[in-house]
């Protein structure tokens, strides 16, 4: 059936002159309010007011004005139901054929306000309600919730002849029920919020598609990234398309990366595990040691610098083949030189924060939910435990190693000197293998034999581990308490003048 009658109510209102012209030449009556008919009456076309139609006025300061019988009894009655029709003509009501709506700007005024008052009044209710009515009876009436959507539309007045199909109504009304959802979610989460409710009895997921991925982990699976923001806080400043591992390996990377101190920090990742970290106050140096750690695995890694990348950093970095490098951004000079590998990417995180929100973890019908693990290290949080204590800098050496064991998946054992790594050992399911492990790479690559300290994700179960290290050359250990040998870990750390520090808290990473 050709449109005859359209009701438009937007918060956004760019757009609106071509999407006008093809109603009128359609001869669409058009009913609108607000803000929305004074910008159609300032674009000169004809219009009427919502409470002229309903002949009810706009009631509780704007907050009821299309909540109306004859409003929603115009969109949601079935055009071939003669019972619809006949209480339609009973109460003198008409169809409304085509709905125009997009809400009140609520996610972009939590963006700008803390005020609880304005919020609240960008909670919209008249603008969902109208578009799940409009959604669910799409066969007979076309939803429009963007004004992306507005070219589409007019191709389809124009094909059809003022009319629109059965497809596109349908697809417009799939993508207005995720417009609600999404809404309503938005807001789910800020009252969990202001309430201090963690953990609700139903949990609302809601994101913005920013790409589908060529695959996943690999090629026959299906792939996409989404984010809880329109647009994610790292940027792709060149290189071919980022694959979802580049993403899985960047988002480790950059959890390390802002867990170091300002404008300081080198972490290269491979495969999700750091292979080496260094926080040495010189960018090129830094660069150096942390490559120095596992040259071997950093060969088509990701390097991440917590600072701006500049021409003499660039030159070395261009000598080894890496997949992606991120930064808080590049250099002119820095760039000319990077974008010559084509397909190198550059991500650009000078705008990314680490938040204390939640981690999710999915698997079937079943999330996985934690706050993140983003507890900051000092003193106060350890123990000295052996008779010989920490000079400030093994205590600097400790606490640095401790906090990149953290991001190594457990079981995890990080050597390091200078505040930089000396050998990693991950992921395995014996804490003695991953000493053996970060022992033999940093025997084959650093060869540190001073200063040497060691960090463990969790306790030593047995003396054997903290042994081995010893035995080594570590001369200090940092691990969280809780075993019941404990008592035999300090008195061997004793017996080998051994520095033995207990945290208060456990750092794994699965």
């Amino acid at each position: 059936m050709k449109i005859k009658t359209a009701l438009i109510s937007v918060s956004d209102k760019k757009n609106l002159r071509p999407l006008l012209n093809i109603l009128k030449k359609n001869k669409i009556k058009i009913i609108s309010s607000g803000g929305t008919y004074k910008e159609i009456k300032k674009l000169k076309f004809s219009c009427i007011e919502v409470s002229e139609f309903t002949n009810s006025p706009e009631i509780l300061e704007g907050r009821v004005k299309t909540l109306h019988p004859k409003i929603h009894a115009g969109i949601l009655n079935k055009r071939n139901s003669k019972l619809h029709l006949k209480d339609l003509r009973v109460n003198n009501f008409e169809n409304i054929d085509l709905v125009i709506v997009n809400f009140y700007p609520f996610e972009k005024t939590l963006n700008n306000t803390t005020n609880h008052n304005k919020i609240i009044e960008n909670i919209d209710v008249g603008g969902p309600t109208m578009v799940r009515s409009a959604a669910k009876n799409y066969k007979d009436v076309t939803v429009i919730t963007s004004s992306e959507q507005y070219s589409e539309l007019i191709d389809e007045l124009n094909k059809f002849k003022g009319s629109t199909s059965l497809d596109f109504r349908k697809r417009l009304s799939r993508i207005a029920f995720t417009e609600t959802a999404y809404y309503d979610s938005v807001i789910s989460d800020y009252f969990n919020k202001i309430t201090h409710t963690i953990f609700p009895k139903k949990k609302i997921l809601h994101g913005n598609l920013i790409e589908t991925l060529r695959y996943g982990e690999n090629p026959h699976q299906e792939s996409g990234i989404y984010s809880r923001k329109s647009e994610m806080d790292i940027q792709q400043i060149h290189g071919k398309q980022l694959s979802y591992n580049n993403y899985n390996d960047i988002f480790a990377a950059l959890t390390i990366s802002k867990s170091l101190p300002k404008n300081t920090g080198t972490v290269i990742v491979k495969h999700a595990n750091p292979c080496g970290v260094s926080i040495k106050k010189n960018h090129l140096e830094s660069y150096k040691s942390a490559f120095a750690c596992d040259p071997v695995s950093a060969f088509g890694g990701i390097v991440s610098c917590n600072f701006k990348i500049t021409k003499l950093l660039a030159l070395e970095l261009s000598k080894l083949f890496i997949e992606v490098i991120i930064a808080n951004n590049f250099d002119s000079n820095a760039l000319k030189i990077l974008k010559k590998k084509k397909n190198l990417r550059l991500i650009d995180a000078s705008n990314y924060k680490v938040n204390d929100g939640l981690k999710h973890v999915s698997l079937n019908h079943e999330i996985l939910i934690q706050s993140e693990d983003l507890k900051k290290f000092t003193s106060k949080n350890l123990k000295i435990v052996s008779k010989r204590k920490p000079t400030s800098k093994e205590l600097k050496n400790l606490i640095f190693a401790f906090n990149v064991c953290r991001y190594v998946k457990s079981n995890a054992i990080v050597l390091a000197a200078n505040e930089t790594t000396a050998g990693i050992g991950s992921g395995q399911p014996s804490r003695l293998d991953s000493c053996k492990i970060a022992i033999d790479k940093m025997k084959k690559f650093t060869n540190i034999n001073e200063d040497l300290v060691a960090a463990s994700d969790a306790f030593f179960p047995f003396v054997d581990g903290i042994e081995k290290l010893v035995q080594s050359g570590v001369q200090a250990v940092i691990q969280p308490s809780g075993s019941i040998r404990d008592k035999e870990i300090i008195k061997f750390a004793n017996e080998t003048d051994t520095v033995l520090v207990f945290s208060k808290t456990r750092h794994f990473r699965h």
